[in-house]
């Protein structure tokens, strides 16, 4: 009986036909052709620089976890059978993956390239795959790292069977976490700030201009550096005397390192400060690391972002990250619905747990003061959490809640929706639709759950000596294109993760990273963080909403205020029963926040990933003419960019 022939030997003949057709000159020599095949053992075969680990037993081949479900996702191949590969599988010759920064710049880029090729062949913008029937919180439950979830409110961690522990799960997400600033730390930001709000650099700098570019850039960076001396010297004569008297700005290299450092780490931190500051900054930091500025600047500005992991691993404290009592003295404390002697008392626990943990691992190199710096900077995290990712949960809430995934409950409650009706780009059933925004809404909470890692890679990815730039009209402006090696990875192995968690996926699950509509990590981050600017708001207005409805349903005789009463009586008569009132915000929302528009040209617009958030911004920028946007005002809504949470 003959032998099928595998994956390899399938692709390894239509590239000799290539080769016999077209000539060796049109795909390369025959060293680079022999170079794009090899693959190292235990590697896998897509990528070609993650280890292994799944085997497919009709491709033989093997792949990392992210490939594999790519390319399985859809069609025939999501029949195919997998096995898991021993990690013994994974030889020497995997340990020396990655020896350098630069040389991972180089794998990286190849990973966009190979994600939109496989997106093209096997994602299709209407295509569905079957339904599982899982319940709601099986379906927001994540495999691997994400099968931990740490709830902000309770400071619990619930873990799956095959998940890490809460030690292994915040010494890794400690390597993330920026370090809160000190007050010394603060006065510098300041002075940071002040000098970017008066600078002019993406002005001078970002313009299409004949002459030496180098040169103006390198007269910018050293135009900030002598405001902020100046500012440093004005606020403490005695401080900035010691450091510029006689000194040249390479002599004070680590001291404008630092306070850039510090303008970078307390971005990530607090995503909605900084927001015209942060982009003069990371471009002209960028700048600076351009070879020809080094030359002639003489000195780096970049410094590596200080984070809990990095400083406890520099003093050699990095076990206190391994006590079960770091998840009480870091837990997030919650007021609403609690007793007021139930949060004194987590209060008091929260602070003995903090005095506990510095005595016990206080040394003479690493002070009391410093574990409690990381301990509070792992709370911030926590703090984060809750204002960017839990909107996601509470909208997934609703969702599944109030909305039945197999049929509408009547036309004005039903999530379907048409091309070409109300400005719609997408033709979804009430189903689709459903699953439709059950995945993106999914993909957004893991998004902002792993923001800091990502914010990480992007600013490695901006940051990058070899990874360069170029400025180009974007239809949106001039804007700085660059390709995203780092995020890109990150990104699809969050994509990945979230498909597989849903079970099913609708739609496209392109990516845009470093074109048109995606130029830089940079672009990348900021639109993520809009999540919550446009949740957030849309959750304060229901949880109004149920604040009246439990005062309509309470009859224990309560005194009712007579604005509260005037609110109920409007809403009951306008949109029958508060319940309806709900039901008729979020059916909106979840139609035309999610149906493919914002885009002035089809191709930008669509089920993409990127897409999906266009729409949703889309939607904010009419709520005004809403039937239901009194009931936004009578909340005290001000917009989705005004005030705390869009709220006055």
């Amino acid at each position: 009986m003959p032998v099928a022939p595998t994956l390899g030997d399938i692709l390894r003949l239509e590239e000799q036909e290539l080769n016999h057709e077209f000539g060796a000159e049109t795909l390369g020599s025959e060293d680079e052709i022999e170079q794009q095949e090899e693959v190292p053992e235990g590697f896998c075969i897509e990528c070609k620089d993650q280890k292994a680990q799944v085997f497919c037993e009709q491709c033989q081949e093997d792949f990392c976890d992210v490939c594999g479900g790519m390319i399985h996702r859809t069609g025939r191949r999501r029949l195919h059978t997998f096995k898991a590969l021993d990690s013994a599988h994974a030889t020497s010759e995997a340990v020396a993956a990655d020896n350098s920064v630069d040389k991972e710049v180089e794998h990286d880029s190849n990973i966009d390239m190979d994600m939109c090729d496989s997106e093209a062949k096997h994602v299709d913008d209407g295509e569905v795959s079957d339904d599982n029937g899982k319940g709601a919180n099986e379906d927001i439950r994540m495999s691997g790292a994400m099968s931990v979830t740490f709830s902000a409110q309770s400071g619990r961690v619930e873990t799956g069977s095959s998940g890490p522990s809460f030690a292994e799960w915040i010494t890794e997400r400690a390597k993330y976490i920026p370090l809160r600033l000190t007050l010394k730390e603060r006065k510098y930001l300041r002075l940071l700030e002040a000098a970017l709000n008066v600078s002019e650099y993406t002005d001078k700098i970002d313009v299409l201009m004949y002459g030496s570019k180098s040169k103006r850039i390198v007269a910018q960076i050293k135009e900030l550096c002598a405001i902020l001396s100046g500012l440093v010297l004005a606020s403490d004569y005695k401080a900035g005397q010691s450091l510029f008297e006689e000194r040249q700005f390479e002599d004070n290299e680590e001291f404008y390192q630092k306070i850039f450092e510090i303008g970078r780490r307390h971005k990530i931190m607090n995503p909605e400060k900084m927001r015209n500051e942060y982009g003069k900054l990371m471009y002209m930091l960028q700048d600076s690391q351009l070879s020809d500025v080094q030359s002639m600047l003489s000195f780096s500005a970049v410094a590596p972002i200080k984070t809990v992991y990095s400083v406890l691993e520099s003093l050699g404290v990095t076990y206190v990250l391994e006590d079960e009592m770091v998840a009480v003295a870091t837990k997030e404390i919650v007021a609403q619905g609690k007793a007021r002697s139930q949060v004194q008392l987590e209060i008091k626990q929260k602070e003995r747990a903090i005095e506990y943990l510095c005595k016990a691992y206080a040394t003479h190199d690493c002070p009391a003061e410093v574990i409690r710096q990381c301990l509070y900077s792992i709370g911030d995290n926590h703090a984060y959490l809750r204002f960017n990712r839990d909107p996601c949960d509470r909208m997934l809430g609703y969702l599944t809640r109030l909305f039945d995934a197999q049929r509408a409950e009547s036309d004005s409650f039903s999530l379907a929706i048409l091309y070409g009706r109300d400005g719609a780009r997408l033709s979804h059933s009430h189903t689709n639709q459903f699953h439709y925004v059950r995945q993106t809404l999914t993909l957004w909470r893991e998004i902002q759950h792993d923001m800091f890692m990502l914010w990480h890679h992007a600013d490695s990815d901006l940051l990058s000596v070899k990874n360069t730039y170029r400025l180009k009209d974007t239809g949106q402006g001039l804007n700085r294109v660059q390709s995203c090696p780092r995020v890109s990875k990150s990104a699809h192995t969050i994509l990945h993760r979230t498909q597989k968690a849903v079970g099913r996926w609708v739609g496209s699950a392109m990516i845009h990273l470093g074109d048109h509509n995606v130029p830089n990590a940079l672009m990348f981050i900021d639109k993520y963080n809009q999540v919550s600017s446009i949740l957030n708001p849309i959750v304060r207005v229901l949880e109004f909403l149920e604040t009246h409805e439990v005062l309509a349903r309470d009859t224990s005789g309560r005194t009712v205020s007579s604005s509260q009463r005037d609110v109920m009586r409007f809403i009951e008569s306008a949109y029958g029963t508060i319940e309806q009132a709900k039901k008729l915000i979020l059916a909106d929302f979840f139609r035309s926040a999610f149906d493919g528009s914002g885009s002035d040209n089809f191709f930008d617009a669509g089920s993409c990933i990127d897409g999906r958030l266009t729409s949703a911004w889309n939607w904010c920028s009419s709520v005004e003419k809403k039937p239901f946007f009194n009931v936004f005002l009578l909340s005290g809504f001000v917009g989705f960019n005004g005030g705390p949470e869009g709220f006055s």
